[in-house]
């Protein structure tokens, strides 16, 4: 299914959050020991089992804690909120919840950097046909939340669905039909076209 994981690491302290984790947990793990990581935490971007299979397992591996949002199936250790700070070492990483995907769809932001998980990806949007898929609220997502955030923020989407696997908001906001659409009218008619 083309998945992505992600560690984000501080660099002076090597303390790390693992982003979802697909289907594989070796590719993750060589990395996390490579690069002498400790994993504090290992984050659902959203509960569908294509990001969560392996997720529980990581933790446990890595010593890390397993978090999701607030109310999520994956039933998690750490019980995220809105605009809540994780820290690792001393850089931070907000909480976004970005509902639309699914209600407990969040992005992760660490002041340069959003992983969007189903959320956004380059070039398109989630999917809102699927159980708890809301277009009305992917919209208000795309545009209020993610929108917002200064234009030079590099994207990471949950799936390598282009040619890029990533690219600034700024391009972002010109290229993807569903960040130049000016309503929900119009974001709606995307899924028609």
């Amino acid at each position: 299914m083309q998945n992505f994981a992600y560690l984000l690491m501080d660099e002076e302290t090597r303390e790390a959050i693992a982003i979802d984790s697909g289907w594989e947990l070796a590719p993750i793990m060589k990395q996390a020991e490579d690069e002498k990581m400790k994993v504090r935490y290992a984050v659902a971007t959203h509960h569908h089992y294509d990001h969560v299979k392996t997720l529980e397992d990581l933790a446990d591996k890595l010593g890390a804690q397993l978090a999701a949002y607030v109310g999520s199936s994956v039933n998690p250790t750490v019980s995220l909120r809105d605009k809540e700070v994780l820290k690792i070492g001393k850089s931070e990483v907000t909480v976004l919840h970005t509902p639309g995907h699914t209600p407990d769809s969040i992005c992760l932001y660490d002041g340069r950097n959003l992983f969007t998980g189903d959320t956004l990806f380059i070039g398109y949007w989630g999917r809102t046909d699927l159980p708890g898929g809301s277009s009305a609220t992917l919209y208000s997502s795309l545009h209020d939340r993610i929108m917002r955030l200064p234009p030079d923020t590099v994207i990471y989407p949950g799936h390598d669905y282009g040619e890029m696997r990533s690219r600034s908001l700024a391009e972002e906001a010109r290229a993807n039909p569903a960040l130049r659409a000016k309503s929900v009218k119009d974001f709606v008619a995307l899924y028609q076209d």
